[in-house]
This record gives structure tokens, C-alpha cells and sequence, in this order.
């Protein structure tokens, strides 16, 4: 049976939604697949949006799913010292980028979920505030698109993602003064691109 699809349920324990991840792991480690399939449901929507917001798009499903297969068989390396959200988030960054090495075209990257063109769905009864409102997410999703792939990376993580310092870390699998370093000059880079943007609206 393939990860992630329903099998019979092993023993009369705890509720896969009452156990914890390390908990969980340790079952499907045990032979449990229910118990990764009660990981892939709690954790799909989180990598499907990781997947976006890096740049996946249309392929995103492609993504999460390969990077669930990856983790269900690279399963004996997890440590758990991280947790497995932030491991599996890692799984996802990496099929990410491999799908942009994959593409023959640069300008691939989307931000599907945030940039679903949020001036019009804007309508007339919303009033200038939300028009204001759905033109600076505009503009924020257009600066990011020009960011560099891996400034974009840590932005993401960091803001959209909401990720911890830790978090990002291993998501990206670079040193603590690296994720530092590249955040603040990132934010500077976003910070001009927005105000190069509002000079050039007036």
C-alpha cells in the first residue's frame, strides 16, 4: 500500500489526531501506515503552501506529493531534532528547487497563492481602504517575484510561512548566521524594489 492512502487501522491505542508527530513516527516505524497517513493530513496544507510560495505553482501538488514519498522512505534518517514539520519542510524546499532546475524557463516562479491578481477581486462596494489595501499586496508580491530565488527563499519562510529562526533553518539547511545575515539583506533588497514601486505610482 503507498503512503498516505487509507489502511487498517493497528491496534486500539490512541487516536492518530491525539498523538504527537514523534509519536506518530515512531508507529509507522513500527509498520503503521495509518499513522502516516494521519502525518500526511496534518501537515499536506502547510507543505502544498511551503510548495507556492517558493515558486512550485501549477506543479505544486507534484511537489508535495514527491516530497511526501521522499519522507515516507527516508523515514530512518529522521532524528527528530528539529521536529518533523520543519524536517518535512526541508523535503518540500528541496523538490522546490529541483523543479526549477527542472524548468526551462526562469520566470517560472509565481507565488500562485498570493498573487491570485488581488486588484480585481476587488469590487466597488469595498471602498477606497481595501482598494489601497489590495494594491500594496500587489505590489508586495510584485517586489518579491524580483527578488533573487534565494532571498525569495528566506522571505518566504521567515514572513509568509511564519516560520521560526530554527524552523527556517532547517528548511533551508544553512547555517543560523547565514539565515541571519541573508534575512536582513533580503528585507533591505524587498524594502527598495516597494519604495522604487510607490516613487514610480507617485
Amino acid at each position: 500500500m503507498e503512503p498516505g492512502r487509507p489502511g487498517r487501522c493497528h491496534g486500539s491505542g490512541p487516536t492518530e489526531a491525539a498523538l504527537d508527530d514523534d509519536e506518530l513516527v515512531t508507529r509507522v516505524r513500527a509498520g503503521d501506515r495509518e499513522a502516516y497517513d494521519a502525518l500526511v493530513a496534518r501537515h499536506t496544507a502547510s507543505a502544498y503552501r511551503t510548495a507556492v510560495l517558493l515558486g512550485a505553482g501549477p506543479d505544486a501538488e507534484d511537489v508535495v506529493q514527491e516530497a511526501f514519498v521522499k519522507a515516507y522512505r527516508k523515514l530512518s534518517r529522521y532524528r527528530g531534532e528539529a521536529g518533523f514539520r520543519s524536517w518535512l519542510l526541508a523535503i518540500v524546499a528541496n523538490e522546490t528547487r529541483n523543479l526549477h532546475r527542472a524548468r526551462t524557463r526562469r520566470d517560472g516562479l509565481t507565488l500562485r497563492a498570493a498573487a491570485a491578481d488581488p486588484v480585481a477581486a476587488v469590487t466597488a462596494d469595498d471602498g477606497l481602504d481595501a482598494v489601497l489595501a489590495a494594491e500594496r499586496r500587489a505590489a508586495l508580491v510584485g517586489a518579491l517575484r524580483r527578488l533573487p530565488g534565494r532571498d525569495r527563499e528566506v522571505i518566504v519562510c521567515r514572513y509568509l510561512l511564519d516560520l521560526g529562526e530554527d524552523e527556517t533553518v532547517t528548511v533551508l539547511g544553512l547555517p543560523r548566521g547565514t539565515v541571519k545575515s541573508r534575512t536582513h539583506r533580503a528585507l533591505a533588497k524587498l524594502r527598495a524594489l516597494l519604495d522604487r514601486e510607490v516613487a514610480h505610482r507617485g
